[in-house]
């Protein structure tokens, strides 16, 4: 008799998105998911054998900033196009199909960056369709393809290319020079869309609702009877992960909201309050500041407080798990899953990836250490920030939890750059409490992505207060426009809010004596500086 396994009917095969250092590589992978496809980003080291392990419904080839035809820059492997898979080119990801299949790619000394007008050269009933004869695109290369590998049409050209999209049906391979990942490329959706559906030819899977499904289904194979506890946070992510479980495994779920001493203002009785009153859930609260600022105490490198962090926060976690033990009064064999809520985002930034470049070790992935008791429940994983805030309405947990702004795990630890002291954390909890005051009123929170507050403890400026010298230390205001935290731009608020910000805080907060405005987009920054 055949045992039904709901998993296998399922899974996901993924859209995967091979990166060559493109600056809009993951925005691509949101690009296909938004299309009702799933999609994963993968390093372009990553070998044809492990890609097509990995059972992909096609590959997607990103841009990048390198020559195809210069030694040591990253090339095609002709083993990826002979397995069968759709494969659509972009930008560079264009060039090195065309190159690796018998194409030739040049420097024509036409370069273009920026909107360009494409022109549509040959009838396309696939590819293309759907889109005007010419058309707005967003261009970046220097180096062009010349002439199209045996088997392609040319679609396109424009002023810098004469080959600028091209398409094989027969084999299921499509490409464009320019970026239609962007939404300065007025029909990039549009002819992203018809690779996927009319050339690749995928089927819409990926949704809210199957994604609960798979991840309950996930989650109770994993779990089974065993008990469960959860690091909760009070912020959308951890918020989401713990309904998901609930939904699995209901009262086998204990969730422990660790005060690690690096809250804002007023945070740990929000989120008590918010989870007593809404979501149903068993929360336990247990007070590590002492723990934590032990920990970090003469630490000031990133990477050494994210790791010290993380280290606790499972130091914590075990012992919240052998008080529970001793509360049940049994061995406590049972109670071996810790769930966190890991987005995709923390996992891509933290290296998670064969050949990924560690950005920066976020405390809930690269943070964490190696002893660690427990076995991880990371239902978001796979996830952007807006999938889990979809997620977490189509669960029923409450708008003022789903829509709040990101707070990151490690807190205001990673906003102090220097020591993390409490006189520190004091002056930062201040002058953080002040612009989140000011941006409530200004009806800002639903404007912005969110508005980190940095402190810089180890910098210090002359100033005048009170006719009298001073020597303090800078505010930094870092106000982000995102849709999912991978690229960013600086939110342009209001003069006069920023102004007023500026002064209560430099009037208020008698150790600050300049605020300054981050104006940095990422990349090349990061949103939070640590």
């Amino acid at each position: 008799m055949t045992t039904h396994n709901p998993l296998e009917e399922l899974e996901q095969r993924p859209v995967l998105v091979v990166d060559y250092g493109a600056q809009y590589a993951q925005l691509i992978a949101r690009r296909v998911r938004e299309a009702g496809v799933y999609s994963e980003l993968v390093p372009h080291n990553l070998s044809t054998e492990k890609m097509l392990a990995k059972n992909p419904a096609a590959i997607i080839l990103s841009g990048g900033p390198s020559s195809v035809y210069e030694e040591g820059t990253p090339k095609g492997d002709p083993a990826l196009f002979e397995a069968g898979v759709p494969v659509f080119g972009i930008c560079y990801g264009f060039q090195v199909m065309a190159q690796t299949l018998g194409g030739t790619v040049a420097k024509t000394g036409l370069r273009e960056y920026g909107a360009t007008d494409a022109v549509l050269c040959a009838e396309d009933s696939s590819f293309l369709t759907g889109t005007p004869a010419t058309q707005n695109v967003w261009m970046s290369h220097g180096d062009s393809v010349s002439e199209a590998p045996e088997g392609f049409r040319v679609l396109a050209q424009t002023p810098g290319a004469a080959v600028a999209a091209f398409v094989d049906e027969e084999r299921k391979f499509g490409g464009v020079q320019w970026h239609p990942e962007v939404k300065h490329s007025d029909y990039g959706q549009v002819a992203l869309e018809n690779f996927l559906f009319n050339v690749a030819g995928l089927e819409k899977t990926w949704s809210t609702a199957n994604i609960i499904e798979e991840q309950v289904a996930k989650i109770r194979e994993q779990v089974g009877e065993d008990r469960v506890i959860c690091a909760l946070s009070g912020g959308v992510d951890s918020s989401v992960a713990a309904a998901l479980v609930h939904k699995a495994v209901g009262d086998q779920l204990t969730c422990f909201f660790i005060d690690h001493g690096l809250l804002r203002a007023g945070e740990r009785e929000q989120v008590e309050e918010d989870y007593a009153t809404t979501m149903g859930i068993k929360v336990v609260t247990i007070d590590e500041s002492e723990r934590f600022l032990g920990a970090l105490a003469g630490i000031t490198e990133p990477e050494a407080k994210r790791k010290a962090i993380g280290r606790e926060f499972i130091r914590s976690f075990e012992a919240a798990q052998r008080k529970l033990i001793e509360e049940a009064g049994n061995d406590g064999a049972d109670i071996k899953f810790l769930v966190q809520g890991t987005l995709y985002p923390d996992v891509v930034e933290s290296g998670g990836g064969e050949g990924a470049a560690n950005i920066k070790s976020h405390h809930n992935v690269g943070g964490l250490p190696e002893d660690m008791q427990f076995e991880l429940v990371e239902p978001l994983r796979t996830l952007f920030k807006d999938e889990v805030r979809e997620i977490g309405r189509q669960l029923g947990v409450p708008e003022k939890i789903v829509a709040r702004q990101p707070f990151p795990g490690p807190g205001l630890g990673i906003r102090v750059i220097g020591e993390v002291s409490k006189h520190n954390l004091d002056i930062l909890r201040a002058a953080d409490a002040i612009a989140r005051e000011e941006l409530t009123k200004a009806d800002m929170d639903d404007k912005i992505w969110q508005c980190p507050v940095v402190l810089l403890a180890d910098v210090r400026s002359v100033g005048v207060q009170g006719d009298g010298r001073t020597y303090g230390h800078p505010i930094v205001l870092r106000p982000v426009s995102s849709e999912d935290a991978m690229t960013a731009d600086w939110s342009r608020l209001p003069y006069d809010l920023l102004a007023k910000i500026s002064n209560r805080i430099t009037n208020e907060v008698s150790e600050v004596n300049r605020v300054v405005l981050d104006v940095t987009s990422k990349p090349p920054g990061t949103i939070e500086w640590e």
